[in-house]
């Protein structure tokens, strides 16, 4: 993360309490920043990623991440129509510091993609307005609750993030595929992963691959079996158990859901 980074004041002269803000351009790295309201990011369509400290949160479909007020962070938004609701932090209080990845059901997609006619850098405020983003707030916080388990984390080590990202972009690849990339060995490799983010290049391989697999699954031609084969799983059954352990619902469960 870099040492210091940018306040982004989202309100403007109006200090509204809560109010959307649509992205739908070219490809996009913000760069470090934080914002003094609480933010729920979630693309409507591609998938957009957001690094914290702690760690790298992908977001493919039917899932959105909960950046409190304050909490560095830095987006990527690759062929990403996102919408971000803000909300100041006393209408959702008593919640930690840390971004959460939360399963966005189908209502509150709904109440996201309705909440897009009331920018937050709007002029004037409303009756309608002020109780849409109440009620939002209760469905957000009853989703706060039910975090989505998966997260990537990040490291410092060059070789150890030159290993994720390699993993990240071509999941598929075994480790030795890997190290032969970047010029290391996997014993070396093995030992700085799990020295630099306490879990193994074997554990965050298979997070990248289901992550990767739910981006997949979210393309209406992407069948399971086409999702398997693309992460590397060699068999649909191995791949089904690895998801089902990990996510909660079936590939095919997950698919019906998010495509429909």
């Amino acid at each position: 993360m870099a040492a210091t980074t940018t306040p982004i004041d989202m309100r403007g002269p109006s200090r509204l309490a809560a109010g959307t803000y649509v992205y739908d351009g070219p490809d996009l790295t913000t760069g470090w920043h934080h914002h003094d309201l609480h933010q729920l990011e979630y693309a409507l369509t591609g998938v957009a990623e957001v690094e914290t400290e702690h760690g790298r949160h992908v977001l493919p479909a039917a899932q959105a991440v909960w950046i409190p007020a304050g909490l560095p962070h830095n987006t990527t938004l690759n062929r990403v129509r996102s919408v971000a609701v803000f909300f100041d932090p006393h209408a959702i209080a008593g919640y930690d510091d840390r971004a959460r990845v939360l399963v966005a059901s189908p209502l509150l997609r709904e109440m996201l993609a309705y909440a897009t006619r009331w920018p937050i850098g709007r002029t004037d405020d409303d009756a309608c307005a002020r109780d849409f983003f109440t009620a939002l707030g209760h469905v957000v916080v009853e989703q706060l609750d039910r975090e989505f388990p998966l997260a990537l984390p990040t490291a410092d080590d060059p070789i150890v993030e030159a290993a994720m990202t390699q993993t990240r972009e071509r999941p598929e690849l075994d480790v030795d595929a890997v190290c032969a990339t970047i010029g290391t060995s996997p014993r070396t490799l093995n030992r700085r992963f799990r020295r630099a983010t306490g879990v193994t290049w074997q554990q965050y391989r298979l997070h990248a691959r289901l992550l990767r697999a739910m981006v997949l699954l979210g393309r209406p031609e992407t069948t399971v079996a086409r999702a398997a084969c693309d992460v590397g799983f060699e068999s649909v059954s191995s791949f089904t158990r690895a998801f089902a352990g990990h996510v909660g619902e079936t590939p095919s469960a997950y698919r019906r859901r998010v495509t429909r």
